[in-house]
């Protein structure tokens, strides 16, 4: 049968206190909403989460044996490019996998998810990638801002060392715009909170709901975890579970006391957080809401032991650091405009040496010499560097390479420097030199730190992470940080 054979999930480091908001908009907003709500950094969008989640997933699972990467987002980068070719590429999947984007609804993972069954059961491919991840935006002094979340989840689906059998789903679509967000907009709109919570959330999620449980002949005290998403209105959330018949112990928290609500992600990581907590022999009802809602029994299989070890919900959860203030928030997101670098303009981008340096770049591979060894890397010239050894700094054997990856690398910092001039939405700039566990060097920009307490000898892992923005061209690159425990 097929099933969910591992699981992983990204929260940004970063939280944002709701009380900041309220004190920036008090007037505005009338009431604090209590919590704290992940906060993507300004060079995280849903590509680079996306990454850290699939990464979380595969803990140890060869990238190549992977036959499919399906992306889903309504924050994707690029209206005309897929994001799935980047993710793919960052985590060196076999370019035969294929690879889908689907957005446009906040059930687009739970769309993914229903077409990823279809092809593993059709026989067209043994395992797919699905992940989803969000960063969008509400309008400053709303409850959305306040509510909205940003993060990450990914599941490996296929037919072999299952840890949670699919037995069932049900799917319903409806054309109700409750939410929604044009071509044009950068905010979130929503209609008036009755209309969308009663004509759409609840009757839809309950239909959805009953729908499945009574193919499947289960009633709700056959299940261990009811797993579905919740509006901004979280009171909305358990009056639902109480309408189907679950006690308030089997609904899975929403979380948006320390999360939020993170889009089409929201849904995947909770119940990332449910398998987190499960045991063998759990169901588990699982669904999604956007545009119609998605429904799926699972049951828990006695595999779903040996899929502990990843930093999944309960470890990101744990690991966090409160921006100090709005205005930071509101720097990162991009919407106050700030005083132009006074420094000559980047040059422009140029696709021909993106494509060229892609293995440098993306994956971050660097070579190791056939005669002596000796792991190299080159930085490409988009970061600083000369681009790919051509000759051993050892031996001095000349094109005599492999391939190896440094982004699974930890490290340590052999030097730094905190450049104050240089204009950044975080300040200072923070450069670093790494030497990596295995032998190995190279110099990049350092993010989620401390710069007071970033120091030579201080143990680094790598990460993907947004460069810059320029001509339409987003580029990315990894970044060293202190490791996240």
């Amino acid at each position: 049968m097929v099933g969910i054979t591992s699981y992983g999930a990204y929260i940004p480091l970063h939280r944002l206190d709701r009380a900041e908001l309220f004190r920036a908009w008090g007037g505005t907003l009338g009431m604090s909403v209590p919590g704290e709500k992940a906060v993507a950094s300004f060079d995280e969008d849903s590509v680079t989460m996306a990454v850290e989640a699939v990464i979380d997933c595969m803990n140890g699972i060869d990238s190549k044996a992977i036959d499919g990467l399906f992306f889903a987002s309504t924050t994707h980068p690029y209206n005309e490019k897929q994001s799935s070719a980047i993710v793919s590429a960052v985590v060196d999947m076999d370019r035969k996998a294929r690879i889908v984007d689907f957005g446009g609804s906040l059930r687009t993972g739970a769309i993914a998810i229903n077409s990823a069954l279809d092809a593993i059961n059709a026989g067209s491919m043994s395992n797919i990638m699905v992940t989803a991840s969000d960063t969008r935006l509400g309008a400053p002094a709303g409850f959305m801002e306040q509510g909205f979340g940003d993060g990450a989840a990914a599941f490996l689906l296929g037919k072999e060392n299952v840890i949670a059998a699919i037995e069932d789903n049900d799917s319903i679509s409806d054309e109700f715009s409750g939410i929604w967000r044009a071509d044009t907009d950068t905010f979130v709109r929503a209609w008036e909170d009755r209309m969308v919570n009663m004509e759409g959330y609840s009757v839809m999620l309950s239909e959805v709901m009953n729908g499945v449980m009574n193919k499947c002949g289960l009633k709700p005290g056959d299940f261990a975890k009811a797993v579905y998403c919740a509006p901004i209105d979280v009171r909305q959330h358990a009056r639902l579970g109480r309408t189907l018949g679950f006690d308030p112990e089997q609904v899975q928290d929403p979380m948006f006391l320390t999360m939020g609500n993170t889009g089409a992600a929201f849904a995947m990581m909770l119940l990332v957080a449910a398998l987190e907590e499960a045991k063998p022999g759990d169901r588990i009802l699982y669904a999604s809401y956007g545009n119609g809602a998605d429904a799926f029994v699972l049951q828990v299989t006695e595999a779903i032991e040996k899929a502990r070890d990843r930093r999944g919900m309960k470890k990101h959860l744990e690991s966090k650091r409160m921006l100090n203030n709005y205005e930071r928030y509101l720097r990162w997101r991009g919407l106050v405009p700030l005083e132009a670098s006074q420094r000559a303009d980047r040059g422009p981008t140029s696709i021909s040496a993106l494509y060229r340096a892609r293995k440098g770049t993306l994956a971050l591979c660097g070579v190791k010499c056939r005669k002596c060894g000796t792991p190299q890397y080159g930085s490409p010239m988009m970061s600083g560097g000369r681009g790919v050894s051509k000759v051993c700094v050892i031996c001095q054997a000349k094109d005599e390479f492999d391939d190896y990856k440094f982004a699974d690398k930890k490290g340590k910092i052999f030097n730094f420097s905190h450049d104050h001039i240089v204009a950044s939405p975080d300040p200072p700039n923070t450069n670093v030199i790494v030497d990596f566990e295995g032998g190995g060097r190279g110099m990049f920009d350092m993010t989620d730190r401390e710069p007071d307490n970033v120091e030579v000898g201080m143990p680094v892992e790598m990460t993907f992470r947004k460069l810059f923005f320029d001509r339409g061209i987003h580029n990315y690159y990894w970044k060293a940080r202190p490791i996240r425990v």
